[in-house]
């Protein structure tokens, strides 16, 4: 077992098999995803040209599949190489050729120092146009452009064991919240509550009578109150679901290798959407206050959904986990004695005897940034990971880890916002070697540098922030202004000024 907790990095992802037919997926592959006054989705910036050749074809499809940058970027063959290089680590961000990111949002983004080939993080950034399905009433709509809804959309995805699933994600999930809104477009502009059904589609089979399932009337003395805002985020956290399908449909045909954190935000009717499903995070620096707008799914946060779900399926543990904690490993010494543990019902700890079972390897372990879920994997909630399994073992890990986000809401109408007032989302690289408290220092110290009408400051920021995580050079590593060492990993940075879209277009 201890041989298998050494390598487990090492056999992230199980063999595949044969390549599996890609389905078809309605609206999503010939689909635009904003409106004809918006620039179109053109391909990702591709990695260095290849030679010609069929000897050289596969090479150049799995380079394709593995390394590829934001488009926004707008990077040539010899920007690629340059962001790809691990010695220099050059700080990325979109050229200053005076269009910009929506709201003149800041990006910056630097590769990891050899922890991986490539830097598996990706990013998108998009105006999204969602043309509504049908009328609530059940007519048929109009095709007419006015009747629709646009939303701002930005998205930062840490990829683990690959980009593939990174890459995917960042090309395809926007589509998938699209899909989702396309039922509510109507139902969002107007200001009577939602619909309690949605009319059936001309064509449909008729439900049977179900008044004998009906409970007797007491049971639904009043109709709970669902709100436009509830709606939106059911709409973000299916198109998670649906994402996350799709790349078990597609992880074996298309190279979508691995898994992928994702932190997601939606602007839409006012309101700010953060959705979090992993360890990157989300803050607001407002007047100089900082706002939490998510929260990191690891081991140690997770650890009684964990426990909980090892105990009613214990066949997921097979016979070499258990979902007890202990402050430490089990010796075979100690059975009979009583030892510290907690289970999933427990914040705190107890004593209990120790029995043969509780020698094997806990279902959670370690803690910080070393807690792992079966001595694998350090993060629960994401998308992909459906080949990941415990190394040298059948056992597969999917099942413990969840797509779903955890999504929050900020309301930018609430409150007068000056330039200065910012949303940074950034991968776990930079929130690795920075606090919130640092960040807010860094937004406060360049933000004031710069004229508050100045478009740039919040590019000028994202890479103030990455420099900051990255470090220099120094005594063969990066280290930081107090010496300590800087992040090895992949950082990935948005800065999205709150004037919105009337202020910072």
């Amino acid at each position: 077992m201890l041989s298998r907790v050494r390598s487990a990095v090492a056999h992230l992802v199980s063999s595949g098999g044969a390549p599996t037919p890609r389905p078809k997926s309605p609206d999503l592959s010939n689909a635009t995803s904003a409106p004809p006054a918006a620039a179109p989705e053109t391909p990702r910036s591709p990695p260095t040209k290849a030679g010609s050749g069929s000897g050289t074809l596969a090479k150049t499809v799995e380079a394709r599949a593995s390394f590829s940058r934001p488009t926004f970027l707008q990077l040539s063959p010899g920007g690629l190489r340059r962001a790809d290089d691990h010695s220099g680590r050059a700080v990325q961000s979109p050229p200053d050729t005076g269009r910009r990111l929506p709201w003149s949002t800041g990006y910056a983004e630097v590769i990891n120092a050899g922890k991986s080939r490539h830097n598996e993080d990706q990013a998108c950034c998009e105006v999204v146009y969602v043309e509504g399905r049908r009328s609530v009433t059940g007519a048929p709509r109009e095709p007419s452009r006015g009747q629709g809804l646009c939303f701002y959309y930005w998205g930062l995805f840490d990829g683990h064991a690959g980009g593939g699933a990174a890459e995917m994600a960042s090309r395809l999930l926007h589509r998938h919240i699209r899909e989702q809104l396309k039922d509510l477009v109507e139902i969002l502009q107007d200001p009577s509550p939602p619909p309690l059904c949605l009319p059936s589609t001309p064509g449909s089979p008729s439900a049977s009578d179900p008044s004998h399932l009906v409970c007797p009337q007491s049971c639904w003395s009043s109709q709970k109150e669902v709100t436009h805002e509830s709606l939106v985020v059911g709409a973000i956290e299916n198109a998670f679901q649906v994402m996350d399908e799709q790349m078990a449909r597609e992880r074996r045909g298309h190279q979508v290798e691995g898994g992928c954190c994702a932190l997601v935000v939606v602007y839409l009717l006012g309101k700010v959407y953060v959705a979090n499903a992993g360890d990157s995070r989300a803050i607001i620096v407002r007047n100089g206050e900082i706002i939490p707008m998510s929260r990191e799914f690891t081991p140690e946060t997770e650890r009684q959904r964990l426990q909980l779900l090892g105990f009613l399926k214990p066949e997921l543990l097979g016979s070499e986990f258990t979902h007890l904690e202990f402050p430490r490993r089990v010796l075979p010494k100690e059975l009979g004695q009583r030892m510290l543990y907690r289970d999933q019902n427990m914040t705190g700890w107890a004593y209990k005897k120790i029995e043969l079972e509780d020698l094997r390897f806990p279902l959670v372990c370690g803690e910080g940034k070393k807690a792992r879920v079966m001595a694998t994997i350090g993060v629960t909630r994401g998308l992909g990971d459906h080949s990941l399994k415990v190394c040298s073992s059948t056992l597969p890990i999917k099942p413990f880890l969840s797509c779903f986000p955890e999504v929050r809401v900020y309301d930018l109408t609430q409150y007068e916002h000056c330039p200065d007032d910012v949303l940074v989302l950034g991968t776990d690289g930079l929130w690795d070697v920075t606090n919130d408290c640092e960040v807010a220092a860094t937004v406060d110290r360049v933000l004031s540098a710069y004229e508050p009408n100045d478009p740039s400051r919040y590019t000028a920021l994202a890479q103030a922030l990455v420099l900051g995580a990255r470090g220099t050079p120094r005594d063969r590593g990066w280290r930081l202004p107090n010496n300590k060492l800087g992040s090895g990993d992949d950082i990935s940075v948005f800065v999205i000024p709150l004037g919105g879209p009337g202020s910072y277009s």
